[in-house]
């Protein structure tokens, strides 16, 4: 029989005030603790009162991105969005006003485990930024090798600009890739699996560079805020992110290297699905767009177009 007092992630929301994708990040976090009751999430009221009574800021909480495995177990969550561009914050905000329809929950995990846990059905869409340097394509190529046979469709969604963070005035004199060949240069890094760590990956094997011999390699930072925030503290030489966090962070300038395409990744076969189906009209509107066209580092000409298939 199923506890009385127990509460669903819709409950524990609505006594917080917040949306229910709030509240499952707030689990990933470890702020609040479910457990299972069958296949079903559940909450202890008197968890969720304790953390009231803590008066923690819920509604202001920036999302932190887990080092887990997996994403997390969400049995009867619905339509699940992986990535951590704000771009996506928007999407849902824009979905989430559609009367009596299901909004789009967001996990916020890097490339590569957004398509990993998109091939094991962990997650309904998955975003990536992926570059392939023997090609110079991004996407397709990882698409392909990490949901082998499973038909996708690739959804641009935004060309971003990557490069790299320096400290104001530049003054290591840093110029392109070709600087991380040199001794005197510390670096600060991204996650495994993340877009900008795939990028530097990538040119440090296209220019035969052990990653044993690149100080600061084995840093590991996971947001391109915080890359940004270690070179903007001194605390690093250089980083590898986009424009639009350099803009953010006090103490850094920034190098543009390469534009990146940023693309929303579906299976084939959820093409059909309102949800998905109510996504695409989103990306297509002319109000959605208006949201980014004056926004520095975006650029969404393209937005909602099928730039590839599996």
């Amino acid at each position: 029989m199923e506890d009385i007092n127990a509460l669903t992630a819709q409950e524990v929301a609505d006594l917080l005030r917040v949306a229910k994708n709030t509240v499952y990040e707030m689990v990933k976090r470890g702020d609040l603790n479910p457990y299972k009751i069958g296949r079903k999430m559940r909450f202890s009221r008197g968890d969720v009162d304790k953390y009231i009574s803590e008066s923690r800021s819920i509604q202001t909480m920036e999302p932190r991105y887990e080092r887990s495995q997996s994403v997390i177990e969400q049995a009867d969550t619905g339509f699940i969005i992986c990535g951590q561009d704000a771009l996506l914050d928007v999407l849902t905000g824009f979905l989430s006003k559609r009367p009596n329809q299901e909004t789009p929950l967001r996990s916020y995990v890097g490339s590569y485990r957004g398509l990993v846990a998109l091939y094991r059905g962990e997650v309904q869409a998955a975003t990536a930024h992926l570059w392939d340097g023997d090609s110079g394509k991004y996407n397709l190529p990882f698409v392909r090798r990490l949901l082998p046979g499973i038909p996708a469709v690739l959804i641009h969604l935004t060309v971003r600009v990557q490069g790299f963070y320096v400290q104001s005035g530049n003054p290591k004199n840093i110029k392109s890739w070709n600087d991380l060949r040199r001794r005197d240069l510390t670096i600060v890094n991204r996650e495994k699996g993340a877009g900008s760590r795939v990028l530097l990956d990538e040119h440090l094997r296209l220019m035969d560079l052990k990653t044993r011999d690149i100080s600061g390699y084995q840093r590991e930072e996971l947001s391109h805020l915080s890359v940004a925030g270690a070179v903007g503290r001194g605390e690093a030489d250089l980083g590898v992110g986009d424009l639009k966090a350099a803009s953010q962070v006090e103490g850094v300038d920034f190098l543009a290297l390469q534009n990146e395409q940023y693309d929303l990744v579906i299976k084939k076969e959820d093409l059909t699905l309102p949800i998905v189906v109510d996504i695409l009209k989103v990306l297509r509107s002319k109000e959605f767009k208006a949201q980014f066209e004056y926004m520095r580092g975006y650029d969404v000409k393209a937005m909602g177009s099928v730039v590839g298939e599996t």
